[in-house]
C-alpha cells in the first residue's frame, strides 16, 4: 500500500484504551494524546482499541468522542474510529440526508471505489442506517446524474477483461454521444463509462483521441455541463490516476471554496490507508507547493496537528 498510515509496532490495545481514557476523563481533554495514539494507528487497531477501551470503562470510545470534542477536530478523530466502509457508508448517509444534497461527496465516493468496496459500502449503509442505499440515491437525486450514480452503486464493472477489437467501437458511441447529447445517447455515455473494466476504457479513451482528436475529458467538459459533467470527469479521471484525481480535489477544496473542512477530512481518512503518499506526490508535482504546506497554511490548532499526523509530512514539506 502506499497510505501514511501503517499498523503501528508493538501495538498493545489496552495499553492505547487507558491513555485514550485518562486523555477524555481528565479536567481538561488532553487533545494531544488523542492525536499521538489515534493518527498512529491503523483502522483495525482502531477498532481493537475500541474494544478494548468498552471492555475497560464500559463506555463507547466514539460517544465519548464526540461528547469531549467539538467542531472539525471532533470530525477527524471520530471519522477515524469508523472502518472503511462504514465511513464511506457514514460520509454518503450524511450527503444525501442532510439539508442540502452534497453531490461532490457523492462523486467522490462513488466514482472512485472498487466493486468489493462499493458492496462493502452497501453493507455497511443498510446495518448503519437500516435503508438502502440505491434507494436513497434514488429519493435525493435525479436525472443522468442520479442513473450515473445507480448504476456505480450496483458496483457490476467488469474486472481485467480488456477487448481491444470493441474499443473503437465504444468509443464512437462515446463520440456520438457528446455530439448528440440525447437521453439515449447520455445513458449509452455513462453504461460504458461505468461497466467497462479500466482496461478496457484506457483503450476505449486511447480510440477516442484517435476519432476526434480530442481528449474523452475536454469533449465531456465541453458538451455536458452540471453534477453530471462532474461524474463522468471524475469516472475517468479515477480510472486514469486515481491518486491524481484526489491531489486536485484536495487543491480545489483548500483553495477554491476558502478551505473546504469536510472535503479535505474525508479524503485525508479514506485515502490514509491505500494511497495518500502517492496522493501528495502527485499533489506536490502539480501544484509546486506540498499538501502539507497548504493545510498548515489554511488549519490552526489541534484540528491542523491531526490533518498533518494523517497526510504524514516530510521535512521538506515545512
Amino acid at each position: 500500500t502506499q497510505g501514511t498510515i501503517l499498523p503501528a509496532p508493538n501495538f498493545n490495545p489496552i495499553m492505547d484504551a487507558q491513555l485514550l481514557g485518562g486523555a477524555l476523563q481528565g479536567i481538561s481533554c488532553e487533545k494531544d494524546v488523542l492525536i499521538e495514539i489515534l493518527t498512529q494507528r491503523c483502522s483495525s487497531q482502531r477498532l481493537m482499541i475500541a474494544e478494548a477501551y468498552r471492555e475497560m470503562y464500559g463506555r463507547d470510545l466514539i460517544t465519548d468522542l464526540k461528547e469531549n470534542l467539538s467542531h472539525h477536530f471532533k470530525e477527524v478523530m471520530v471519522g477515524l474510529m469508523y472502518p472503511p466502509a462504514s465511513y464511506d457508508a457514514h460520509e454518503l448517509w450524511h450527503a444525501l440526508k442532510g439539508v442540502d444534497t452534497e453531490e461532490k461527496c457523492l462523486i467522490d465516493i462513488l466514482a472512485s471505489r472498487s466493486n468489493t468496496e462499493i458492496f462493502q459500502m452497501k453493507e455497511a449503509y443498510l446495518m448503519q442506517y437500516n435503508t438502502d442505499l440505491q434507494q436513497d440515491i434514488d429519493s435525493e437525486t435525479s436525472g443522468h446524474f442520479r442513473d450515473t450514480l445507480m448504476n456505480l452503486a450496483q458496483g457490476t464493472r467488469m474486472e481485467g477483461y480488456a477487448d481491444p477489437s470493441t474499443a473503437a467501437q465504444d468509443a464512437m458511441i462515446l463520440w456520438e454521444a457528446c455530439q448528440q447529447k440525447t437521453g439515449e445517447h447520455k445513458n449509452m455515455l455513462q453504461m460504458i463509462l461505468c461497466n467497462r473494466s479500466h482496461q478496457q476504457l484506457w483503450m476505449v479513451f486511447q480510440e477516442f483521441q484517435n476519432i476526434s482528436g480530442q481528449d474523452i475529458v475536454d469533449a465531456i467538459n465541453d458538451c455536458y455541463d452540471g453534477y453530471f459533467q462532474e461524474l463522468l470527469v471524475a469516472i475517468v479521471l479515477c480510472i486514469r490516476d486515481k491518486p491524481s484525481y484526489f491531489a486536485y480535489r484536495l487543491y480545489n477544496a483548500i483553495h477554491d471554496f476558502g478551505f473546504h473542512n469536510k472535503t479535505v477530512i474525508r479524503i485525508l481518512i479514506a485515502r490514509s490507508e491505500i494511497d495518500l503518499m502517492n496522493i501528495r506526490q502527485r499533489y506536490k508535482e502539480r501544484y509546486g507547493k506540498s499538501l502539507f504546506h497548504d493545510i498548515k497554511h489554511f488549519a490552526s490548532g489541534h484540528y491542523e496537528s491531526a490533518l498533518l499526523a494523517i497526510c504524514a509530512g516530510d521535512t521538506e514539506d515545512y
